[in-house]
C-alpha cells in the first residue's frame, strides 16, 4: 500500500506499518498533560486553541489564512504530507483538525481509529519524548465547499435537499441545558449526539459502517442529501463531518462557530 493510498479512518496496526513512511506526519491533539506523559512515537503535538478563532460569545470560529498559514507551516505540512491526527477524546479535536484541512483543500489526512486511547490500550508502543516538527512554508488558501456559515443556513432553511445534523446532546438540542444566549434547536435539525458514533466497547472506535448508515437513515440523513453538521462550536460535529465523509457522503458542510454563533444572535429562528 503506498501513502497515497491510505484510508480516511486507519486502524492502529495499520499505522503501525506505515510510522516510518516518508511525508506521513502524525498529529497528537490530546489534552497536553497527556502528550507530555505518553503519545505515539514520532507524533507532533497541536495545540488545539491554534486551529480555533475566538470572538466572545462566538467560539469555535474558522480563523483567516495567515493564522491556518502560520501553524500548518510550523507543522512542517507540505503539498506532499499525509496527516495522519489522533487524540484522546474520542477523535473530537482531531476531526476539527482533518475539517480545517478539508477547507483549505489538503485531502491526504486519516483519522487514527479510537485515537490514543486504542494505541496505548492495544498494546502498541507510546513514549514521553518530545518530537519537534521541522518548520516548513504553507500557504492556506480557504475554500467554501466545507463550510456552512449563519446566513448559508438560514438560506437553507427551507430546502428539503439540506439537512442539519446537530451533534449536541439531547439535552441541549431541546434547549434544557444552555450555553448561549437562547436554547433551543435550528428549525428542523436532527438530533444525533456524537458520541452515538462511537463504539464505547472497542475502544472508542467508530462503529460498524452498517451500523452508522442505519443510524443515519434512520434520521433521513442519506447520501443524496446536503447535511450540514453543528454543534456548540463545530468540534464535536466535526466528528460527525469525518464520519459522514468516511462512508462516502460527498456534500457535506460544517458549521464553524455552531450553536455559539446561532444562540447568541436575537434575530435566528430556534424551536425547542
Amino acid at each position: 500500500m503506498s501513502k497515497s493510498d491510505l484510508p480516511l479512518i486507519i486502524e492502529p496496526n495499520e499505522l503501525e506499518a506505515h510510522l516510518a513512511d516518508d511525508n506521513i506526519l502524525l498529529v497528537d491533539l490530546s489534552q497536553p498533560q497527556t502528550y507530555v506523559q505518553y503519545h505515539i512515537p514520532s507524533a507532533v503535538y497541536l495545540d488545539y486553541a491554534w486551529i480555533i478563532h475566538i470572538e466572545q460569545p462566538r467560539m469555535g470560529l474558522l480563523p483567516d489564512e495567515a493564522q491556518l498559514s502560520n501553524v500548518l507551516s510550523a507543522l512542517g505540512l507540505s503539498d506532499k504530507t499525509h496527516v495522519i491526527a489522533y487524540d484522546d477524546e474520542g477523535g473530537g479535536r482531531a476531526c476539527r483538525f482533518l475539517w480545517t484541512l478539508d477547507v483549505v483543500g489538503h485531502a491526504k489526512f486519516s483519522l487514527l481509529n479510537g485515537g490514543l486511547s486504542a494505541w496505548a490500550n492495544e498494546g502498541h508502543n507510546v513514549t514521553s519524548e518530545i518530537d519537534y516538527p521541522q518548520k516548513g512554508k504553507y500557504i492556506a488558501k480557504i475554500r467554501p465547499e466545507p463550510i456552512a456559515d449563519r446566513q448559508y443556513i438560514l438560506d437553507h432553511l427551507n430546502n428539503d435537499q439540506v439537512t442539519i445534523l446537530d451533534a449536541r446532546s439531547p439535552q441541549e438540542y431541546a434547549g434544557t441545558k444552555v450555553f448561549a444566549q437562547r436554547g433551543g434547536h435550528i428549525p428542523g435539525a436532527v438530533n444525533i449526539e456524537w458520541t452515538e458514533a462511537m463504539d464505547k466497547d472497542r475502544n472508542m472506535r467508530l462503529r460498524p459502517e452498517n451500523d452508522l448508515r442505519e443510524m443515519l437513515e434512520t434520521k433521513a440523513i442519506t447520501p443524496d442529501k446536503e447535511i450540514i453538521t453543528h454543534c456548540q462550536t463545530h468540534h464535536r460535529s466535526a466528528h460527525s463531518y469525518i464520519m459522514l465523509k468516511s462512508l462516502g457522503y460527498t456534500n457535506i458542510k460544517g458549521y464553524p462557530g455552531s450553536w455559539s454563533d446561532w444562540g447568541n444572535d436575537t434575530t435566528t429562528p430556534i424551536e425547542n
